[in-house]
């Protein structure tokens, strides 16, 4: 992809782009490049400093780990999503590691982590942007924290069906249970109990390799 292509995207997607130097536009579209990541891939691992992803396609996972290897998922990249958890060296007051992997065959525009931290370095709007993006996905992993600490595994599997369904503007959600559980921080057998509650209570069907919505209504009681 061509610099002008580039600089056509930031332009649109960044508040902070006509503010900065046409030297320091230059910089980040000249360090910036294009990377389809296959179904299953790592894109960033810990703490290194991967730099900033933009999806274009696809969807991207990130995660976080604990040293017996169970990870719980904090939330999920789609087209349009901005990704600068994957930047520690512009965001150093962040100091845990966070995991992505490509849930998808996924393309996506990245921008050299040095390159947007050393512009950051001298354009104070870059470094506010960057701040209330990763501040504005906290509030995405309190909520996760929220309901794997203090909400029953119906009510937290009625909403995430339910999310899944208007996201994608379907009623059938192509995931399998261990996907499920995967995204909810729990265990697939737990899910697949649940699940097969709901089934029995008429309110979803358990297709083969996904979940069919059969009542929105009672979910919706259910989640509330």
């Amino acid at each position: 992809m061509s610099e002008t292509a580039f600089a056509s995207i930031y332009k649109e997607i960044f508040p902070f782009w006509e503010k900065i130097s046409s030297a320091d536009r230059d910089m980040i579209c000249q360090n910036s490049y294009i990377v389809n990541y296959p179904k299953g891939t790592n894109v960033h691992d810990g703490d290194e400093c991967s730099g900033v992803i933009l999806v274009r396609s696809g969807s991207l996972r990130l995660y976080m780990m604990s040293e017996e290897g169970k990870d719980i998922t904090l939330y999920r990249l789609h087209k349009g999503d901005l990704c600068m958890l994957s930047a520690s060296c512009v965001l150093s007051a962040v100091t845990f590691d966070v995991f992505i992997d490509a849930e998808e065959d996924s393309e996506c525009c990245v921008i050299s982590g040095p390159a947007f931290a050393a512009v950051s370095e001298r354009n104070p709007d870059i470094r506010i942007f960057a701040l209330e993006t990763a501040v504005g996905r906290f509030s995405d992993v309190m909520w996760v924290m929220q309901q794997i600490l203090f909400m029953s595994m119906d009510k937290r599997l009625a909403i995430f069906l339910l999310d899944e369904s208007a996201r994608t503007g379907s009623d059938t959600i192509a995931l399998t249970h261990g996907q499920i559980a995967r995204y909810m921080g729990s265990a697939r057998e737990v899910v697949s109990r649940m699940l097969k509650y709901f089934a029995n209570e008429k309110m979803v069907e358990v297709v083969r390799g996904g979940v069919t919505i059969r009542d929105k209504k009672r979910l919706r009681q259910l989640a509330h």
